[in-house]
Parts: structure tokens; sequence; C-alpha cells
């Protein structure tokens, strides 16, 4: 009996110790981020209507009116409006962003870009979009934050956030960068995802970051893939402010080329919903 009550004891003894030890790893492990939803848009409305105008605004033309040289500093063909024929409701849920091929205010194409400037503005948190994207060389859509402050300091001293661009000849593959002083345009902190066997123009997908003080996180479809740090940067952090939400079909410029022969328009981008957290 003492025997059994010995290896009893043992069993007992060593079950307590592994529990610690669980214990202790897990301890170690980082905390799952909790979300609370504080800003959305699911795109519910009738076939022809523009989005919410308490959501949304346009930036419209090609840069100038905001002191930019003409394409936006980059050299970018379209002409941005805010007509339905490039941006309004599909009636099943969506945005649709619409670039063509025309004759526009001198430009040979139009699109648009539609931005929470004024609207909404947030200091980190989670910002994500479910969106089917278009394809072919010379387009260049993107989900994208820029800083609040644009207008008083600049660019790239406002700091900008790519949740998503895309060049539109390379279907499977999307990049998130950041731009700040020190570290923009060309030198922007970028990686890539690459989906394996599928095209970005095929489905709709979610891109996201998460965005704290001393981090920003990116995901496609809740895949980390990328991780920038003030470490990482080689000028100053200047995302410590807020920052409002864009999303644009860009045509040309210096990112992705002209369109060519190849080139079918129109082409859509479909927005399902973009929505904004803010960390319990």
């Amino acid at each position: 009996m003492n025997w059994v009550k010995l290896m009893f004891n043992r069993i007992i003894w060593l079950t307590i110790a592994m529990m610690a030890i669980v214990s202790c790893e897990s301890s170690s492990d980082p905390e799952e981020r909790k979300w609370r939803l504080v800003w959305q848009d699911e795109f519910n409305g009738n076939a022809g209507e523009s989005p919410d105008s308490a959501k949304w605004d346009y930036d419209i033309g090609d840069g100038t009116l905001y002191g930019l040289p003409p394409g936006w500093g980059n050299g970018q063909l379209e002409y941005d409006t805010d007509r339905p024929e490039n941006v309004s409701m599909d009636g099943i849920g969506n945005l649709a962003i619409t670039t063509r091929k025309e004759s526009y205010m001198g430009r040979s194409y139009t699109s648009a870009r539609i931005v929470t400037r004024g609207k909404f503005e947030q200091i980190y948190g989670r910002f994500e979009a479910s969106i089917k994207l278009p394809w072919g060389q010379g387009i260049w859509p993107a989900f994208w934050l820029l800083g609040a402050d644009f207008a008083q300091i600049g660019w790239p001293e406002c700091g900008e956030i790519d949740i998503m661009e895309y060049r539109g000849q390379e279907t499977s593959t999307i990049h998130g960068t950041v731009h700040g002083p020190g570290y923009s345009a060309a030198n922007g902190v970028t990686d890539r995802y690459d989906l394996v066997n599928d095209r970005f123009d095929l489905g709709f997908h979610e891109f996201a970051v998460e965005w704290g003080a001393d981090f920003i996180d990116f995901f496609v479809d809740d895949e980390l893939y990328n991780t920038i740090t003030p470490d990482d940067v080689s000028g100053d952090w200047v995302f410590d402010h807020p920052f409002y939400i864009i999303i644009n079909i860009a045509v040309g410029g210096g990112y992705v080329g002209a369109p060519n022969a190849s080139t079918v328009f129109p082409q859509t981008m479909l927005v399902d919903y973009v929505r904004v957290y803010e960390e319990k």
C-alpha cells in the first residue's frame, strides 16, 4: 500500500509541475488583440447610388487642385471624378470603382478616388476591406491611409500606409508599404504577398493592417505577412497621429507603367466592405 501511495503522490506532483510549465509558456506568448468595431461601410445601396456622403468624399481631378504636379505627382494618367460611371453601388452589396478609357478634362482615362478625410480619421486600430481587384498592364488599385495633417505639412512627412497596393499586370501579388520622411516613393519600406495558384482579380480577399504605437502588421485573409516597426525605417516614425482612408484605381504612373494594347477597359474594383476597429 505504501508503494502505491508513493507512486500516486509522484503522479500528482508530476502533473502539477507540467501544468506550471505550460502556464509559464502560455504567459510568455503574445496576447491576442481584441477589437471593437467603430466605423464601417457595407455598401448595400441601390445600383448606381453614390457612396454615403456622411462617410466618403472625393479627390477630384489629377492632383493640381491639391498643389501636386499633374498626375498626382507620380505620372498617373487618369482624371478622377465623382460620377456614378466611375464610382457607385452595384446593387448587390458592393461599391464599384471603374476606370474607363475616354477623353475627359484633357485626360485619356477616368477613374475615382474616395476618401474619409474630414469625416473619419483615426490613430491606431485595425483597418480592413474585402476587395476584388481589377487587372491589366497599367492598372493601379490601392487601399491606403494618409496622415490627416497632409494639407498642413505635406507628403511624406504626414506618413502613408499602403494596406494594399497592386500592379494590374502582376495578378497574384500585392504589396504592403509605409512611406515617411527618408523612406518614401521607391524607398518605401515594403513587403509582398503572393497567392499560390490563384489571382486577386478572380475573387474577394480581405486586406488589413493592425496598427499600434510601435508596429504596423499587414495581413491578407488574416495571414500576417509583414511587420514594420520604428527600427525598420530610415527616418522619423510618423505613424503617431490620425490617418484617413483612401480607395482608388490609378491608371499609369511610375509604379505600374502605362497601359498598352493588352489592357482591357473598363476595369472595375469591387469593394464588399470597409471596417475599422479600435483595440479594447
